[in-house]
C-alpha cells in the first residue's frame, strides 16, 4: 500500500482493532481475549500490537509525514470535555494548539492529533467505552491481552533500565521528528499558568535538535503517559470540578465570554450550560479500570526510583541530565498526583460499601508506598521483620501528605459503616492498619503535618493555586524570607494546590480522627464478639445435628424462634480468619496512634459483658415506651452492622403460628380441629384436674399447661400486652404433625417389626415408656414439655 492509502485505512483499522468510541463496535475485545482461552488469537493480537510489531511501524511510517486525524472531543472526559465547550484550554499540555472547529460552524469539536496519539488515545480510551463487551465465560483483568499491552507500553515507553527505544523508519537520520506546535484554530483562555512540555524546555537549551536523539524520542513517552492519566484519571464529580476552578480563572473566563459574546456560535450561556449538562453524566469506574491504575501507578514509582543519583555539583547536574533522567525526577508529582487523588477521592466517596473496594484499597496502598518499588532489596533474613521505611521518603510523603492523613480519614468513615464481621471487610481493615503500621511512618506523617500547620507570616492569603504548584523549584524558593523553611513550603503548596486556600486541613493525629479510630477500634471488639458467637453457634448446632439433620430442620426450628445469621454460611476457617484480621488490625492501630492499653481493655470488657442471663447476646440499643421497645439510632446501626439483633421468637398461641416448612400442613389443620374440640368438650374437667394439688394435678398441669408462656423474655419489639395473656389448660396434639415426629414413630414401629411386636402392641410400649417418662419429669422439671 501506498502511504496515501495507509493514511486512509489507519482509522478505519484503529477502530476496528478498538472498537468504536460509542461501544457500539466491540472490535477485537481486548480486554476480554485471553490466553488460556484463545490462545491463538491472543499471541496474534500481542505480536501485532507490540511496540515494534506491525500496528507500531505502520504508525510511525505515517508519523513521518505529519498526518493529522480528527478526534471528536465529546468523547473526552467530563472535565476536558466541559473546560474545551466552554472555551476554556486545560492544563495539559496534550490539548494545547489541537482544538479544531469545524468548517460549517457546528457543535462537534474535534482534536487534530498524529498518528501516534491518535493510536494511544483509541487504546487508552477503549478501558472506559467498551463497558458492555460480551462476556462468555469469568474473565481475570490481569490475564488479558489489554492488561498485558499496557504493561509492555509503560516498560517501553518508560523504561527503568536503559533508554527509550528509538521506532524503526526509513529516514536517513534515523529518527522520526516531533510533533510540530500548530497554530491554533480558535483563541481560547486557558486554566491559568499552564506548565511547558518537558520535551519544549529541553530543546530549547539544545543548540541543535538533531544533536541529542533522546530529545527527539522522549514525547513519546510524556505523550503516553499524559495520554494513560488523562483518559483513566480526569474524571470526577461535578462538584469537583467547580472546587478546582479558583476564583482567578472565573473571572479570566468571564471577561474572555464578555469579550466573544457577539461572536461564534450563540450565547455563551447557552454553551456554558450544554457543558455542565454534558459534564453531570456520572462516572463510575469497575474494578478492571481500577486494576490498570493499580499497574500504572506501580509501574510509575519503580521508573521514577531508577533515577541515577544526583552528582554533588548542581552545575554539573545541570549539563548532564537526560531529558529521560529529568522525566523521572518529575513524572510523579507533574503528571499524576493531582489527578490521582482527585480519582481516588471519587472511588472513596462512591464506591459501594462492599468487598469489590479493594481494588480501589490496593491502588491507594501502592502509591503510599514507593519504596517497595525501590531497586535496592531489604535484607534477607530469618524471621520476616517489619521493615523500617527510609529517612530518604520524607520528602515524597511531605509533598503526598494528603494521600496519607485524608484519604485515611475517608478509608476510616468508610470502614466505621461495613459490616467487619466480614473476612473481606475485616481484611481491608487489616491491609491499611498494617500499612500504616510500618515503622518510622507515622513519624514522618506526624512531621509532614507539623511543617504543614506552621504559622503563615509570609504567604498572601489570596495567592492562586497555580502559582504554588510543588513543580516550581529554584530561584521561586529563594525569593520567600527565611522564616518558612522549603519543606513547609512544599507541604502547603501541595495542599493549597490540591484543596484551595479554604481547605480546613484535619489532622490525622488529631482529637477527632483519634476519636474516630477509637469508634473503629469499639466496632472491631463487637465484631470479635459477634464472630465468636457466631462460632459458637455453629459449633453447637453442628453438634446437635442427628440423624434426622438431612430433613432440613433444626432444634431452633422447633421452638419457633430464628437464631441464624448470614454469616453462618462463612464456616469456620473464615470466621477463624476474621478473628485474626481484627486482632492484628486492633494491635496496628494501638501502634500507630499510641492508643491506651487500659481504655482498649476496659472497651473489650464492656463488649465481653453483651451477654444476658440466658448466654443470649445483648438487645440492640432501645428506649422503652408505653407501646414497646424502640430503636435508637444507635440500635438502627447495630442491627444494620449485624452487630446486635432482636431474637425474633413467636410469642403468641403456639396453635396458631404458621405452618413450618418441616410440619404437614393437611396433619396440622386437623389436628388444630381436634385439638379444639377436645379442649371445647372437656374444659372444665382440665381446670378441675389441673387444679388439684397432688400427683394427678401435678401431672396433668405438665401435660395441659405452660407456666413459662407468660414469663417470657421479650427478644423484640413487642406490644406488652401480647405476653400478658394466661392460656389456660389445654390439648396440643400439634407436635403429631411434625415429619420429625413421623419419621420417629415410623422408625420406632419398623424396628419393633424385627422383633415381631405388632402395631397394637408396639403402641401400647411407646404409651407406657412416656407415661413412667412423664411420671418421673413430673417430680423435676415440671414446666418442661416435650411435645412443643
Amino acid at each position: 500500500f501506498s502511504l496515501k492509502e495507509l493514511h486512509g485505512i489507519f482509522p478505519w483499522l484503529v477502530e476496528s482493532i478498538f472498537g468504536s468510541l460509542d461501544g457500539v463496535i466491540v472490535g477485537w475485545n481486548l480486554r476480554c481475549l485471553q490466553g488460556r482461552t484463545n490462545p491463538t488469537e491472543y499471541s496474534v493480537a500481542l505480536d501485532f500490537l507490540d511496540p515494534s510489531g506491525p500496528m507500531m511501524k505502520l504508525v510511525y511510517k505515517l508519523q513521518a509525514e505529519e498526518y493529522r486525524y480528527d478526534f471528536p472531543v465529546s468523547y473526552l472526559p467530563g472535565p476536558v470535555k466541559a473546560s474545551i465547550q466552554e472555551q476554556v484550554l486545560p492544563e495539559c499540555s496534550l490539548y494545547h494548539n489541537k482544538v479544531q472547529f469545524p468548517s460549517s460552524g457546528g457543535l462537534g469539536l474535534n482534536l487534530a492529533l498524529n498518528p501516534f496519539e491518535y493510536y494511544m488515545f483509541y487504546f487508552a480510551i477503549s478501558l472506559i467505552t467498551q463497558k458492555n463487551s460480551p462476556i462468555t465465560h469469568h474473565v481475570s483483568p490481569s490475564n488479558t491481552a489489554y492488561f498485558i499491552l499496557v504493561d509492555t507500553y509503560l516498560k517501553c515507553f518508560l523504561p527503568t533500565e536503559g533508554s527509550v527505544l528509538p521506532p524503526p523508519s526509513s529516514n536517513p537520520g534515523g529518527t522520526i521528528p516531533s510533533p510540530p506546535p500548530r497554530s491554533p484554530a480558535v483563541p481560547f483562555t486557558s486554566y491559568g499558568m499552564h506548565h511547558t512540555s518537558l520535551l519544549k524546555r529541553h530543546i530549547a537549551h539544545q543548540p541543535s535538535v538533531n544533536a541529542d536523539p533522546a530529545s527527539q524520542e522522549i514525547w513519546r513517552s510524556e505523550t503516553l503517559l499524559q495520554i494513560f492519566v488523562e483518559m483513566w484519571l480526569h474524571h470526577y464529580s461535578l462538584e469537583m470540578y467547580q472546587k478546582m476552578q479558583s476564583p482567578h480563572v472565573k473571572l479570566e473566563v468571564l471577561h474572555y465570554r464578555l469579550s466573544i459574546s457577539s461572536k461564534h456560535h450563540g450565547s455563551p450561556a447557552q454553551s456554558s450550560y450544554q457543558a455542565l449538562h454534558a459534564y453531570q453524566e456520572s462516572f463510575k469506574p469497575t474494578e478492571e479500570h481500577v486494576l490498570v491504575v493499580r499497574l500504572l501507578v506501580k509501574h510509575l514509582h519503580a521508573f521514577s526510583n531508577s533515577l541515577k543519583p544526583e552528582p554533588l555539583s548542581p552545575s554539573a547536574h545541570s549539563h548532564t541530565a537526560s531529558p529521560l533522567e529529568e522525566f523521572k525526577r518529575v513524572v510523579i508529582p507533574r503528571f499524576v498526583q493531582e489527578k490521582l487523588y482527585i480519582f481516588l477521592q471519587h472511588c472513596f466517596g462512591h464506591w459501594p460499601l462492599d468487598a469489590s473496594f479493594r481494588a480501589v484499597l490496593e491502588m491507594w496502598l501502592s502509591y503510599l508506598q514507593p519504596w517497595r518499588y525501590a531497586p535496592e532489596k531489604p535484607p534477607q533474613s530469618a524471621e520476616p521483620l517489619p521493615r523500617n521505611v527510609s529517612e530518604k521518603w520524607a520528602a515524597f510523603i511531605q509533598e503526598n501528605l494528603l494521600m496519607y492523613t485524608k484519604l485515611f480519614v475517608g478509608f476510616l468513615n468508610r470502614a466505621l459503616r461495613t459490616d467487619l464481621v466480614s473476612p473481606k471487610n475485616a481484611l481491608m481493615v487489616f491491609r491499611v492498619a498494617k500499612v500504616f503500621a510500618q515503622p518510622n511512618l507515622a513519624e514522618m506523617i506526624l512531621k509532614g503535618e507539623q511543617l504543614f500547620l506552621e504559622p503563615e507570616l509570609v504567604i498572601p492569603h489570596r495567592q492562586h493555586r497555580l502559582f504554588m504548584t510543588p513543580t516550581l523549584g529554584g530561584s521561586f524558593f529563594s525569593s520567600w524570607p527565611p522564616t518558612i523553611t522549603d519543606a513547609s513550603f512544599k507541604v502547603k503548596s501541595h495542599v493549597y494546590s490540591l484543596e484551595g486556600q479554604d481547605f480546613q486541613y484535619k489532622q490525622m493525629f488529631g482529637t477527632e480522627v483519634r476519636n474516630l479510630v477509637l469508634k473503629l477500634a469499639q466496632l472491631i471488639c463487637q465484631a470479635q464478639q459477634t464472630a465468636k458467637s457466631i462460632s459458637d453457634h455453629s459449633a453447637e448446632t453442628m453438634a446437635s445435628q442427628s440423624f434426622f439433620s438431612w430433613f432440613r430442620f433444626t432444634p431452633s426450628e422447633m421452638n419457633g424462634s430464628y437464631t441464624g445469621n448470614d454469616l453462618d454460611e462463612t464456616g469456620q476457617d473464615s470466621i477463624k480468619k476474621t478473628d485474626e484480621y481484627l486482632e492484628k488490625a486492633l494491635e496496628y492501630l494501638c501502634q500507630i496512634f499510641k492508643l491506651n492499653e487500659a481504655q482498649l481493655t476496659q472497651m473489650m470488657m464492656k463488649c465481653g459483658t453483651a451477654q444476658d442471663e440466658n448466654g443470649k447476646k445483648q438487645l440492640p440499643d432501645c428506649i422503652e415506651s408505653e407501646d414497646g421497645l424502640i430503636l435508637t439510632p444507635l440500635g438502627r446501626y447495630q442491627i444494620i452492622n449485624g452487630l446486635r439483633r432482636f431474637e425474633v421468637q413467636y410469642q403468641g398461641d403456639t396453635e396458631l403460628q404458621p405452618i413450618r416448612s418441616y410440619e404437614n400442613a393437611t396433619l396440622v389443620r386437623f389436628l388444630f380441629r381436634l385439638s379444639s374440640a377436645l379442649n371445647e368438650r372437656f374444659a372444665d374437667q382440665m381446670d378441675v384436674l389441673c387444679s388439684r394439688e397432688d400427683f394427678v394435678g401435678r401431672l396433668c398441669r405438665y401435660h395441659l399447661t405452660n407456666p413459662h408462656l407468660v414469663q417470657k423474655i421479650r427478644y423484640s419489639p413487642v406490644v406488652k400486652d401480647r405476653t400478658s395473656q394466661n392460656w389456660g389448660p389445654r390439648i396440643s396434639l400439634r407436635f403429631l404433625a411434625s415429619y420429625r415426629t413421623l419419621i420417629s414413630l415410623l422408625t420406632i414401629y419398623f424396628l419393633a417389626s424385627w422383633f415381631y411386636i405388632g402395631p397394637v402392641g408396639c403402641t401400647f410400649i411407646i404409651l407406657i415408656g412416656y407415661f413412667l417418662y412423664a411420671v418421673i419429669m413430673t417430680f423435676f422439671c415440671e414446666g418442661w414439655k416435650p411435645h412443643e
